[in-house]
């Protein structure tokens, strides 16, 4: 079976992008500024799932061609009783030959774990999902089971308190983490958590190592973390990481250079709401009905901008 690092990086090459669009439905029923078109709602006779998937289809007919992968994120999904949307807006990326991550960060026991996992790749039909590694290897492990299938998990996350654990230090364990030392303590040596989570990374993957030389495990890292970025993309230089932050939370082109390797892949960085609502970011130059057109000029935007930065930074080959 073929690895999911090597259709990804396809994908890039194909695309010249490593742009992720992220897909966060937000509806509110009744107001004139709801995210998604109040008309949307209306035209669909009341039926939030069929106006979620009407306004995402038609942003996904009009970028598949210039983005490589597209990240669901399962929570709006839930919170709207929407599922049914989600796996047809699923099938649409695929029929239209583009790849598909489910952001649930889904982790549990492992016999838990083991359902989320088949929920997500036998059900879903994800290509690639989330993970919260922070439970230990026991729960990540039922996700790693299905080959040619993309498990990111999280490692230094873009919210602002992720520092509150993810920044605290551990007494490193030597087999995973020889070299990772920054303090050496008479205990021992200690790591930054998210660095240990990153070796632990690069162990989970060390068996997934596709043709094109990458892991199908990645890691996410925030675009707002850049130095942070840098030392992850230090640890492990042969998983993807996947980069949320960028735009809306302040995260920038020049900030996600650092989790790119110096052949240009290594990385795909997500946009939602900046790129799903652009239309109302630029008001007085899209009506609502022309929601699409909108996303469609923030992608390239993004595209343009990031290519920059890594052409700057002599990183990119695509």
């Amino acid at each position: 079976m073929r690895s999911f690092s090597d259709t990804l990086i396809d994908h890039i090459i194909t695309k010249s992008s490593i742009t992720c669009v992220g897909i966060d439905p937000e509806v509110q029923v009744g107001s004139k500024t709801s995210p998604i078109p109040a008309f949307l709602v209306e035209e669909s006779g009341g039926n939030i799932g069929e106006t979620i998937h009407t306004f995402f289809k038609d942003i996904i007919d009009q970028v598949t061609d210039i983005v490589p992968i597209f990240k669901f994120q399962m929570a709006f999904f839930e919170k709207f009783d929407a599922l049914s949307a989600l796996k047809a807006l699923i099938d649409d990326v695929h029929q239209r030959k583009g790849l598909v991550i489910i952001d649930a960060k889904r982790n549990d026991i492992s016999s838990t774990s083991e359902a989320y996992a088949t929920a997500i790749f036998e059900g879903m039909q994800a290509d690639a999902t989330t993970v919260n590694g922070y439970l230990g290897s026991d729960c990540v492990l039922p996700f790693l089971k299905y080959e040619g299938r993309g498990v990111f998990v999280l490692v230094k996350t873009s919210n602002p308190s992720s520092g509150e654990f993810q920044d605290l230090f551990s007494i490193a364990i030597p087999s995973l983490a020889p070299e990772i030392t920054e303090i050496d303590a008479p205990r021992g040596k200690l790591v930054r958590n998210y660095l240990q989570m990153a070796r632990l990374v690069g162990t989970w993957g060390a068996k997934s190592i596709g043709g094109k030389k990458y892991s199908d495990v990645g890691a996410v890292v925030g675009a707002t973390y850049p130095t942070q970025m840098k030392q992850v993309r230090q640890v492990i230089p042969q998983n993807f990481l996947l980069i949320p932050g960028y735009g809306t939370q302040g995260g920038t082109a020049a900030d996600i250079v650092h989790g790119v390797n110096l052949d240009g892949f290594g990385a795909i960085v997500n946009s939602s709401r900046g790129i799903d609502y652009a239309y109302q970011k630029n008001a007085g130059k899209y009506t609502p009905r022309q929601y699409a057109a909108a996303a469609r000029e923030a992608v390239e935007g993004m595209n343009v901008d990031i290519r920059s930065a890594l052409r700057t930074s002599k990183k990119s080959s695509w």
